[in-house]
């Protein structure tokens, strides 16, 4: 028997709209006993062909799909997807060989995220169906590419809701750093140790962004990681700039990429940002510009209402230490926090401390970070930079 996944009654409706996840709780029954990993067929109650995706009876997402026909999910399949995604990246960045590559749901290939540095490729993969099909898909980059190394980042907690181990696994070739340029700024690039695939490549939009509001001001990178917006900050013309992140081993990074720039008036500081603001503004510290790029608060959204007061706390602490007037660039990375909550907590942090906002500029990730229009999950970067009194 050909195995196959059926819809419960009226379930199919976000399906034929675009969204490209089946739940769990979606499902009225299962034929054909197929396993984790394994491409089922998607009906509808009355068992019209929705298309096909990838399996699993241990996850809240069910199914992922792949394809509205009938079609062998083969080396031709991801050479063909793997092809196109890359065309639009290449029309984007015409002269940068380092970009997201795929996009996971984005690009059509559900649970696989695809990063180019240069002579390097990192997969990142939290789809069992996917995972199954590693060996295919390095073969199809090999081709395409041919680089140096692939190398599976997989040290993130996502893998461990479809039952997939955590670890950062080379796959192809011989792993080592690269060097990527963005604009006049570089950065020395660890596929193997940075941060996520090996650098933030969803902000690089945004960080040029910033560098019209910084020349001849003060600032302060609060959740700096490899030095990305710091750096710019200090090549438009910062006459100071402060970075604090709690990694050391990334803090060790970022002043690497300081001393590759010839980074003048450039500080890094190993503390809690909570803490460091705390201090600031106990004894009276500015700064002309803020910059908070912090990590996900939350990942569901059972824990949303938690995030929330975080990020009004941390936006309270960091306007006690923005100079008026003064700039303010904020961001949110996750999508359990809407475009709407995310505003209305920085209003609520500035009404607390009698601060006026004007918003200014808003942003999403990077354009080689598509939207699926569909799926509000692909939407998860939020930059928003505000003119503060």
């Amino acid at each position: 028997m050909e195995k196959q996944v059926v819809l419960k009654k009226n379930e199919e409706k976000r399906i034929l709209q675009g969204h490209l996840w089946v739940f769990s709780n979606e499902i009225a029954s299962v034929r054909g006993v197929p396993a984790a990993g394994d491409v089922v067929v998607v009906l509808r109650h009355d068992d019209t062909f929705l298309g096909i995706g990838f399996y699993n009876p241990h996850s809240l997402i069910a199914v992922r799909f792949l394809s509205k026909a009938v079609e062998q999910i083969s080396y031709d399949f991801f050479t063909k997807r793997i092809e196109q995604a890359n065309e639009l990246r290449t029309r984007l960045y015409p002269s940068s060989t380092t970009y997201r590559m795929v996009h996971g749901e984005s690009d059509f290939l559900p649970g696989l995220i695809v990063d180019r540095y240069n002579e390097y490729i990192v997969l990142q993969i939290v789809s069992v169906g996917m995972e199954r099909c590693i060996q295919m898909i390095c073969d199809v980059l090999d081709s395409l590419f041919h680089p140096k190394a692939i190398i599976a980042r997989n040290d993130i907690s996502l893998r461990t809701l479809e039952q997939l181990s955590q670890e950062v696994k080379v796959l192809r070739g011989t792993p080592g750093e690269t060097i990527y340029c963005e604009d006049d700024v570089r950065f020395v690039v660890d596929v193997l140790r940075g941060q996520k695939t090996g650098l933030f490549l969803d902000q690089r939009e945004n960080r040029r962004t910033l560098r019209r509001y910084v020349s001849d001001r003060r600032v302060l990178d609060c959740f700096c990681n490899d030095g990305g917006f710091a750096l710019h900050a200090a090549a438009a013309g910062a006459t100071e700039v402060v970075g604090v992140d709690i990694s050391e081993s990334t803090l060790e990074r970022a002043k690497v990429n300081a001393r590759m720039n010839n980074a003048k008036h450039v500080t890094f500081v190993h503390s809690d940002v909570f803490e460091y603001l705390s201090k600031a503004a106990e004894n009276a510290v500015t700064f002309d510009v803020v910059i908070l790029d912090p990590p996900s608060f939350t990942k569901n959204k059972k824990t949303v209402a938690t995030a929330l007061r975080g990020y009004k706390k941390l936006h309270i602490f960091a306007l006690k230490v923005l100079k008026s007037p003064g700039i303010l660039a904020t961001a949110s990375c996750s999508h359990h926090i809407t475009e709407e909550a995310f505003l209305d907590v920085v209003h609520q942090a500035a009404l607390k401390v009698g601060r006026t906002l004007q918003l200014i500029e808003y942003h999403g990730a990077a354009p080689d970070h598509p939207v699926l229009l569909a799926m509000p999950e692909t939407q998860y970067l939020k930059f928003a930079v505000f003119a503060v009194q």
